[in-house]
């Protein structure tokens, strides 16, 4: 399992009930196959510095998710062959930014030097 960040930036003329419904369903697939769907922020509307697919605003969703890979590639289609979906992004976390320690490996053992 590893940390993920997902952005995604959907439509702004969608209705914010449709938004939160593609959200849920989002969070459950993740769930279903056994991830741990994290803190969910809804950014809102917001207006694009240029335009993306003839839109000039889009509405902001940022989700954390502990999954496989696997699970997330899954997404990642999701989010690619949804109409909802203006853009998006699947960012692996490092483990240290997502508050976990690496274990170090194991050091060999100093042998006493020979007389």
């Amino acid at each position: 399992m590893r940390p993920y960040e997902i952005v995604v930036i959907f439509d702004a003329s969608l209705e914010e009930s449709d938004i939160r419904g593609f959200t849920d369903r989002l969070v459950e697939h993740v769930r279903a196959k056994g991830g741990t769907p994290g803190r969910i922020d809804r950014w809102g509307r917001r207006t694009f510095a240029y335009e993306l697919k003839h839109r000039t605003e889009g509405y902001y969703v940022f989700i954390e998710a502990v999954a496989e890979p696997a699970t997330m590639a899954e997404v990642d289609r999701m989010l690619t062959l949804s109409d909802e979906v203006l853009r998006h992004r699947v960012i692996r976390q490092p483990e240290r930014a997502a508050g976990r320690k690496t274990p170090r490996p194991a050091e060999p053992e100093s042998t006493p030097a020979a007389p």
